[in-house]
């Protein structure tokens, strides 16, 4: 006869053996661990003062003159320079049937060395971006373009990272060169306002954030907003003209 043990304690021979562990230990993926928090990609160098962050509230940072761009605003943090994400579709040869498709733009994450900082800029930029910073001889030359194309195509980020390397004594030094050379007058505060100034009237205007704010300013008080001169038409427009009588 075969042996037959008890029910509690074949249970025990059964509770002790060790059983397989249902739950992986790192759940799949092709992306490589990251050590510490999450935002290694953006995390800058520590320069004196600090490099301003992407989305973080700068006051002392006069504000983009075009403002925030509401197309693609993940260009808004990083160096996208103009692109954009397209739309189309793929007709095939034969039936002609349209498969509906998107171009997206060729992001990297690059660290981008700054002469005048001394440090590593890491930033999120386009091949097309990258080709004209090479071009120019780096970073600090693309971000001080003085043409208003640069000026736009640099985009909120790249307005931050202009304003802070213009702070650093090399850029200062240079600019105060560039005066003498062409027989200017050494710039005081008074007049580097003016010339801000004079460079937001020239890129774009007035400041597109300013200009929004006023216009909520208004709105909010009930008054009227005056679009433009009210036209008066001429004496008898538009009057009906009578029937002649055959």
């Amino acid at each position: 006869m075969p042996l037959q043990l008890p029910l509690r304690p074949l249970c025990r021979l059964i509770s002790a053996q060790p059983q397989p562990t249902l739950l992986a230990l790192r759940p799949f993926s092709t992306t490589p661990l990251l050590s510490g928090t999450t935002g290694q990609y953006t995390k800058q160098a520590r320069v004196s003062p600090p490099i301003p962050s992407v989305r973080g509230s700068e006051p002392q940072i006069p504000s983009y003159p075009y403002g925030d761009r509401q197309v693609y605003k993940q260009s808004n943090t990083g160096l996208y320079g103009l692109a954009r994400i397209r739309f189309g579709n793929i007709v095939s040869p034969k039936y002609e049937v349209k498969t509906r498709r998107k171009w997206r733009v060729n992001i990297h994450r690059k660290r981008l060395w700054s002469a005048s900082l001394k440090a590593f800029v890491q930033t999120r930029v386009t091949t097309r971006v990258m080709r004209t910073i090479d071009k120019v001889g780096g970073l600090d030359e693309y971000l001080l373009g003085q043409k208003p194309g640069r000026v736009k195509e640099l985009g909120p980020w790249g307005w931050r990272l202009r304003w802070r390397v213009m702070q650093t004594g090399s850029v200062k030094r240079r600019f105060a060169e560039e005066r003498k050379a062409l027989g200017l007058a050494e710039l005081t505060k008074e007049l580097a306002e003016v010339r801000e100034r004079e460079e937001l009237r020239m890129v774009g205007g007035e400041s597109v954030e300013g200009l929004r704010g006023e216009i909520d300013a208004v709105l909010a008080s009930g008054e009227e907003v005056p679009l433009g001169e009210e036209e008066v038409g001429e004496e008898g427009f538009m009057k009906e003209e009578g029937k002649s009588k055959a």
